[in-house]
Order: structure tokens, then sequence, then C-alpha cells
């Protein structure tokens, strides 16, 4: 087994994955209340 040194990991994929991550999670929210917004107005 490979020792692992503190500080030596790429973690470049690990940065794009979680900004793609945030990204998705801002836009689902961005949805979630423009559904909410149109369903209170449609009911109203």
């Amino acid at each position: 087994m490979a020792e692992h040194t503190h500080g030596d990991m790429n973690v470049r994929d690990h940065e794009k994955t979680f900004a793609g991550f945030v990204r998705m999670v801002t836009w689902m929210t961005i949805l979630i209340l423009a559904v909410l917004v149109f369903l209170a107005l449609a009911n109203a």
C-alpha cells in the first residue's frame, strides 16, 4: 500500500466536482422558489 503524505493529493478534480455541485444546488433552489411563487400566484 502506498503511503500518503499530507498535501500531496491533487484536488483539482475534487474542486471541479464541488463547483458543479454548488452550481446545481443553486439552480435547483432558484427553480424550487420559482415554482413556489408560481403556485402561490396561481392559487391566489
